[in-house]
């Protein structure tokens, strides 16, 4: 993986993990995530104008990803409503890189060097540690929707992966999944509760366009950086958002670090280096 790609996939793993702030921090987790997606339907018409259409091959993948993406918006809200950031959000991605690395090697016969094993095992070894740290922290609900959630994030990284390589376009592809995804969280969010919806949404509209920018800008690097690299790779790399997301838990949420907590972002950081040395 070159310097360039590294570097541009930790910037969307930052990204991703404002944008998982931004919901985390609002008074109600579900009009909140839907809140990104509707800031994300706002900036994505525009720029889908300039860009080409996904390629046919790569539409059973985009249809499949947008139904994953659904559940995968729907469970960050319910594992955020029911625990803290600094557990939760490392419990769903922490699961994810070692799982999404061997089901790569199963299907696209992707084997990374030895020091990316190596880099892949720190990284989730430190994010899962940050998890468990907390479990006996929080009940069981919000760690049940973190583990689903990370099944999930599995198989949306390899339906991505595959299909924006067969998109001829990473962006494109990611826009009108993410296009899709909100039009449809969004609109089941209104027939549920419109007007408490649209007042949430009016009160907080700057944060759904500052979330939006963020998701969009998150997966649409991740996915051009899976055409140029290897899926397990940049899905490991990726995951060190959860750096980022526990820094700003520590200095936007005010969730107080332990030494182990601390110990465990160190663990996930030597693995990012890893996986860029590899």
């Amino acid at each position: 993986m070159s310097l360039e790609v590294a570097l541009l996939v930790l910037l969307g793993a930052a990204l991703h993990a404002v944008w998982n702030i931004a919901v985390k921090s609002g008074t109600d987790k579900m009009l909140d995530s839907a809140l990104v997606l509707f800031g994300s339907m706002v900036i994505l018409p525009p720029a889908l104008v300039f860009l080409p259409l996904p390629d046919a091959a790569s539409l059973p993948f985009l249809a499949v990803s947008v139904a994953i993406h659904v559940v995968y918006f729907i469970l960050v809200a319910l594992a955020y409503q029911h625990g803290e950031l600094t557990v939760v959000y490392p419990l769903m991605r922490g699961a994810a890189p070692a799982v999404t690395t061997l089901l790569a090697v199963i299907f696209f016969n992707e084997l990374p060097p030895g020091m990316a094993w190596m880099g892949i095992l720190f990284v989730s070894a430190g994010i899962l540690s940050l998890a468990l740290g907390g479990c006996a922290l929080h009940g069981r609900r919000g760690i049940t929707f973190a583990l689903a959630n990370a099944g999930v994030i599995v198989i949306y990284t390899l339906v991505d992966g595959q299909g924006a390589r067969l998109s001829g376009n990473a962006l494109a592809y990611t826009g009108w999944m993410m296009l899709l995804t909100a039009l449809c969280v969004v609109g089941w969010i209104l027939q549920r509760n419109g007007t408490q919806a649209t007042r949430h949404w009016r009160r907080n509209w700057m944060k759904g366009l500052v979330g939006g920018c963020c998701t969009v800008g998150s997966y649409s690097l991740a996915l051009w950086a899976m055409t140029l690299a290897p899926i397990g790779l940049v899905a490991a790399l990726r995951e060190t958002s959860i750096v980022f997301g526990t820094l700003l838990g520590i200095g936007v949420l005010k969730e107080r670090p332990t030494r182990k907590r601390l110990l465990a972002i160190l663990v996930v950081a030597v693995g990012a280096v890893l996986i860029k040395i590899s």
